[in-house]
This record gives structure tokens, sequence and C-alpha cells, in this order.
């Protein structure tokens, strides 16, 4: 895993900012104990978790991958959420629009935005054909933004689609 010293962690934002973005999609973030192991974590390590509609996430977790995770969840339809355990999903199409929505909803959370999002997939090692996650989301990413636009999660502009408070 990269080193830690230029990746954005929750411990750099405010938990309830990240919290309350979460809620607005039904979703629950849990704060994780330092140096407890993160439930439902598909990589180990500092790397978010998700169990039903759960993200679980430490102050050294990077909100890049808290972002992800929780982004499975929110492509995922809330009847399918409760069976989450780790993995969300095989889906190559999902996959996608994951990469893509954590992107955007980084500009939905204070004091992250897309730029930094984007910067700390790179420096993580997200590893996109085009060897950028900008230029994945900018350029090679027209398939993602069908599937996000065809689940109502952007608009025809690609602009993010946020339920209501």
């Amino acid at each position: 895993m990269p080193p830690q010293s230029n990746i954005l962690t929750l411990a750099d934002i405010a938990f309830d900012d990240a919290a309350a973005l979460l809620a607005r999609f039904g979703l629950n973030l849990q704060r994780v104990a330092d140096g407890d192991s993160i439930p439902g974590s598909y990589w180990g390590e500092c790397e978010a978790g998700i169990i039903g509609n759960t993200v679980h996430a430490r102050t050294d977790t990077p909100v890049h991958s808290l972002l992800h995770e929780a982004c499975h969840l929110i492509v995922l339809p809330p009847e399918r959420r409760s069976g989450v355990h780790t993995d969300a999903t095989d889906s190559i199409e999902e996959e996608d629009a994951v990469c893509v929505l954590q992107v955007l909803l980084g500009d939905a959370l204070p004091d992250v935005g897309r730029e930094r999002v984007l910067a700390d997939m790179d420096a993580w090692g997200y590893t996109f054909r085009l060897e950028s996650a900008r230029a994945y989301v900018e350029h090679d990413a027209e398939t993602a933004w069908a599937w996000l636009h065809e689940h109502g999660l952007v608009d025809a502009d690609r602009k993010l689609i946020l339920p209501p408070v």
C-alpha cells in the first residue's frame, strides 16, 4: 500500500460532513476505533468496509476509499444493500460507475473536491487504460457516465443528482 502521508484521510475532514453526505443516500457511516480491524473491509488495513447500509472507517481511512465503498452501496438498489458484506458486486459496469461517482461525491464533501479525489486515486495506485483517474473520468468512461445517468445518479450534463436532505 502507498504511504499515507499525502493521502487525505477521514481525520483530515469533518466526520459529520461525511456522515451527512452518506445519509442522503440512506447510508450510515460508522467510526471504527483506531487500531481496530475495519469490519467489511475488502482490502484490509485502513481501507473502508461495507456491511449492509453501513460504511465502516477509521481516522486513517483514505477519503477516496470511504467514498468508493459508499458508492458501491449507492449504485445498488436498496433491496440489495442489506445483503452486502465486504464485496458489493462483481459487475464491471457497476465498478466503473463507482469510480466515476466517487469523484463526483468528492465535490459534494466540504474540504475535499474532485481534484483531491482524482489525485489521491492516482497516488493510491488505481489503474486505468489511460493511466490516470482524470483521463478515465474525462475521456474513457462513457459507459460509466451512461450507467450513472440511466440510474438517476447524474443528469444529462453529468452533474451529480443528490437526494434531498
